[in-house]
């Protein structure tokens, strides 16, 4: 397998694989809306078309990065999700950095989002794909953030073999500059910032699904998904 490792600006077509990464914190927040129950996760473009869906939607949940914004239900905090009921909901979640990512590549054939936390269960289903090649988008800081690269080359590397150790992946994530302003956010008070919210996304291999996008009623909507990639179907 192929692997290269972009940016959303290094894009020059749509991919025919693409596995985009946000660890901290839209597909940690993804991966624990799953956990918890969610059904999916619908992608917006703007914070606008977000609360639009939601008005329309009675019952769905909104998400977004940043400080806390009137309407929506979280502010992009993994900790925080925890005390949320998703279960059975559809949430709608916009981000400055995985959403915009991911709706890039949403022509791609295989779509899938990830994090650390479901890093060894998207190798897995990029084993049994067995793609000549896989496009990796990192999203954050414009395409340079450290913790998303890292964790796509785990990925890439634990498709070849599931042996690697994600420790050192990891401990590049815990040193990036996203990281740190997140401490720094916790430290100064800042809204939509939990102090939980760096370790959970620094954990590695939590939770045993894969996260898939597709075009679903005209949005690019996320689901969990199991490790054979011939049925794709949500684990619920």
């Amino acid at each position: 397998m192929r692997s290269t490792f972009t940016g959303v600006s290094g894009l020059s077509s749509t991919p025919d694989v693409a596995v985009v990464i946000d660890v901290m914190r839209a597909f940690t927040v993804t991966a624990w809306a799953f956990r918890r129950g969610a059904e999916r996760i619908v992608f917006a473009e703007t914070l606008d078309e977000a609360l639009e869906l939601k008005a329309r939607h009675p019952g769905w949940l909104a998400f977004q990065d940043g400080p806390v914004v009137p309407g929506f239900d979280l502010a992009n905090s993994p900790a925080r999700l925890r005390s949320l009921d998703v279960a059975g909901r559809t949430v709608v979640q916009k981000t400055t950095a995985g959403t915009v990512g991911a709706l890039a590549v949403a022509g791609a054939r295989l779509l899938l989002c990830a994090s650390f936390v479901v890093a060894e269960a998207t190798a897995a289903v990029l084993r049994q794909e067995r793609p000549d090649a896989v496009t990796f988008v990192v999203t954050g800081d414009g395409g340079q953030a450290d913790e998303d690269l890292a964790c796509a080359q785990y990925i890439a590397e634990r498709v070849a073999d599931d042996t690697v150790a994600p420790d050192p992946f990891v401990e590049r994530a815990r040193n990036s500059g996203a990281a740190a302003r997140l401490a720094e956010g916790v430290r100064l008070g800042w809204e939509g910032v939990d102090s939980e919210d760096v370790s959970l996304c620094l954990e590695a291999d939590t939770f045993p699904f894969a996260m898939a996008a597709a075009r679903e009623d005209g949005h690019l909507a996320l689901r969990p998904v199991s490790g054979d990639p011939a049925a794709f179907d949500p684990l619920g």
